[in-house]
């Protein structure tokens, strides 16, 4: 077994970008602020004085253009990593990706590869506003050719990414700010992380409750307190949204009878949205209660803090739900919403709450 240390999200992609790029000379990564002193968020800092310009490649502001040359590269058989140190840079590139990247071994008849690796930041952060918080997984996870994938933990940031780069197919790597953050038990060493998903976290009966990215956190953090009153949810971290596969979900939900799923994103058509249709097509009959889904409203992101509060789901609202699709009684209800929310009140609400530190 190797051994574990503990580091944070980002660490964890700095230390799988360092290994892959010493392991294989076809790998580099490419981007705005790759070589910047603060790194994409500490995730490439240094790799440049390591390994040189040739390997580590600032760029112009020019989205679809190094997005092209990646992909041309990858044709020739380099492993590109591609880095948009916001999702909504990606949009400029969405030809390249969506026509180009995610086609290609189809087109080929299977005689092309496509080792491409995209690095997408998503999420909230103070002041980002509307044009650089989205969560905009849905858009890719809707491409077939393309993988997606999800990490909420510093373990997955880094070996879901060893096996992004090692994967033959484009590989869409989105990557919450605020779980660049969090902290957990990482292996040491060359350990990769499958691409599958979802993942049990929890093991209960009360509920089945799905969640991705920053989310699962929010999610594990609200099963955590509802542990303490006797409710023990199914809690899943999805992980992977292309190819979505949920027979474990469907196990799950024919075991509890309801469903909870926590979108990053926006709610109305999110993964959410399809994983409650799958559900309801394969388990209709196992259901207790119609399926329920958070997510963001249909509304642009905000930037100020009297806005965020009333935006973003939370732990709070997670366990809220989740009482009310098991009837838990209200003397328990109002327990698990004091204890979380005392949890909320020693921290802002725009910032990484302190008890996702892990170890996860």
């Amino acid at each position: 077994m190797p051994e574990v240390g503990e580091c944070s999200g980002a660490q964890g992609i700095l230390e799988a970008l360092d290994l892959a790029l010493q392991k294989d000379p076809s790998v580099y990564v490419i981007g705005e602020g790759v070589a910047d002193p603060n790194g994409i968020f500490g995730t490439t800092v240094g790799l440049r004085e390591k390994y040189g310009p040739r390997r580590i490649i600032e760029t112009p502001v020019a989205e679809n253009g190094f997005t092209g040359v990646a992909i041309g590269s990858a044709l020739m058989g380099q492993r590109p990593v591609v880095v948009h140190q916001r999702v909504e840079f990606a949009l400029l590139a969405m030809e390249q990706i969506i026509n180009n990247a995610a086609k290609t071994h189809y087109v080929t008849n299977g005689k092309h590869i496509m080792p491409l690796v995209i690095r997408l930041v998503v999420g909230r952060g103070w002041g980002q506003g509307p044009l650089h918080s989205q969560s905009l997984e849905a858009l890719f996870s809707y491409i077939p050719g393309l993988k997606v994938v999800m990490p909420a933990t510093a373990a997955d940031c880094k070996g879901m990414l060893l096996s992004a780069i090692e994967d033959d197919n484009p590989v869409i790597f989105l990557e919450h700010r605020w779980v660049h953050y969090v902290k957990g038990h990482v292996p040491s060493g060359y350990v990769r992380a499958p691409l599958d998903g979802p993942k049990r976290l929890r093991e209960g009966d009360a509920a089945t409750v799905v969640a991705s990215s920053y989310m699962t956190l929010e999610a594990l953090h609200a099963a955590n307190i509802l542990a303490q009153q006797g409710c023990h949810v199914d809690l899943f971290d999805l992980r992977v949204s292309r190819p979505l596969c949920l027979n474990d979900i469907f196990e799950s939900v024919k075991k509890t009878g309801r469903l909870l799923v926590v979108d990053v994103g926006w709610k109305t058509l999110g993964p959410g949205a399809e994983i409650v249709s799958q559900v309801v097509e394969q388990c209709f009959s196992k259901l207790k209660c119609p399926p329920r889904r958070l997510g963001l409203p249909d509304h642009p992101t905000p930037s100020t803090r009297a806005l965020v509060a009333e935006y973003y789901p939370r732990a709070e609202h997670i366990a809220g739900v989740i009482c009310e699709v098991t009837r838990i009684g209200p003397e328990i209800v109002h327990t698990v919403a004091e204890a979380l929310s005392a949890d909320r009140q020693t921290h802002p609400i725009d910032v990484p709450h302190p008890t996702f530190q892990g170890p996860f």
